[in-house]
Order: structure tokens, then sequence, then C-alpha cells
């Protein structure tokens, strides 16, 4: 393993265990290279990765600042399900269906051209406790034509590995819209929101891998508990 990997898993560690808490400078480059008998060169790799990876920011004046690592990081590119989140990041959760029935198809999907006038859905609705708090509420509209029916107690484990094991189908792909919304009456019903105003709302086109449109589902995120993250690299034109 290179030395700057080393010396950025250290380091990671440290911020994720509180030894560096979210605000506080990291010691200076020269006191670290000095504490790790390393080059200059080498521990500013180290800190490059630890800022790339949201760990630190650089700051004029005051060197390399912790940030709030303490929020569950939601991709933003891939097509990730809650319980995939769930286990990546060791998040201790429970999913409780509280909506699981068909509805003739909304009209905003219909006006969308995603579904006919005509086709039945089923809508979802299912909150996510994680600390005895539902931070994030999640709504299904999947097309009756495709999946006839959602086993509750299958939905309480995970709806896409239902679909990809017990159905055999295969997700492809999904188009994503990111907005801050007011938080609405459907909200604060289902959700713990600690007089938030406002949620982070994504909403999703998921289609199979036959290009066939199969499922919207609209995810609610409370804005204290997640951070919205992607790797990406600045490209010249």
């Amino acid at each position: 393993m290179n030395k700057f990997y080393e010396i950025y898993l250290d380091i990671k560690e440290k911020i994720e265990s509180g030894f560096y808490p979210a605000g506080q400078s990291l010691p200076s480059e020269h006191q670290m290279s000095q504490d790790y008998g390393v080059s200059r060169e080498t521990l500013r790799k180290a800190l490059l990765t630890l800022l790339e990876n949201g760990y630190i920011q650089k700051q004029q004046g005051k060197g390399s600042i912790v940030l709030d690592i303490h929020r569950y990081n939601f991709p933003v590119s891939g097509l990730t399900s809650f319980k995939e989140l769930q286990e990546s990041q060791a998040i201790h959760s429970e999913t409780i269906v509280v909506v699981n029935k068909k509805i003739p198809a909304p009209k905003f999907l219909v006006d969308a051209g995603l579904l006919d006038a005509d086709e039945m859905v089923i809508y979802l609705i299912r909150q996510r406790l994680v600390d005895d708090e539902v931070i994030i509420l999640d709504k299904d509209y999947i097309r009756c034509s495709i999946i006839e029916d959602l086993p509750t107690p299958k939905m309480e484990n995970s709806l896409y590995d239902y679909i990809e094991h017990d159905l055999g189908m295969q997700i492809a792909y999904a188009k994503k819209e990111f907005t801050v919304d007011r938080v609405t009456k459907e909200d604060k019903k289902y959700m713990d929101l600690n007089s938030d105003t406002h949620v982070v709302v994504v909403r999703s086109d998921v289609f199979l891998e036959d290009t066939r449109f199969f499922q919207y589902t609209e995810s609610r995120h409370r804005l204290d508990r997640f951070k919205f993250v992607e790797f990406a690299r600045r490209n010249k034109v």
C-alpha cells in the first residue's frame, strides 16, 4: 500500500472517530509530515485524497478544516436501493410500509407520457427509520402491467431485491431530479421533521433493461441527516 494512502486511512479513521472533530483544523502540514515521517509531497497526496472524499476543506489561513461527516452519503449518479445504502454505510434502520394499494395512474405521470390514463399502479409509501426517527419517506408508483403485486413483508426488506431476485427482472437506469421542497402535510404526518420547513426530494423515473418504464419514485429526505455526493473531475474545454 502506498504510504500516502496509509496516512489517508489513518486521518480518515481519526475524523470518523471524532479524534479530529468537525470544524477543527488539522495539524500543520509541517507537523504532520514530521509525525508520519514523510515528505510534504507525500502528506499533500493524503490530504488531497481526504479533500476529494469530503473529509476536509482547504481554507486560506486556516489550513485543512475537518468537515461534518456525520451525515449519510447518498450517491447522486448511482441507482442504489436503501438496503444497499444501509449495508454499505452500516446504517441501523427499519422500514415500515404505511401504504400498499392499487390506484389509477396519477395525472402527473400520464401528463408526462410515462403512463396511459387507463393504467393501474401500485402506490407504495415506506417510512425509513434511523435511530428511531423517520428521516426518509419513500413514495413509489409501480406499473401493474409489469408487476402485479408487492408483498408488504418483502417491501419492508427491499423493493429492488424483490424485483431482481424474486421476479428475475433487471433494473437498468433512471432519470433523476433533485430539489429542495417545502414540507407537505404528508411529510408532517409520516416523518420526524424536528421543525424543518424543507426536505430534499429525489425524483426518479426508473427503467428495466428492456427500456420499459416501470417505476416512478419520490424519496423525501430530512435535511440534516444526508449529504448528496458525487466525485467530479474538472475537464477543460
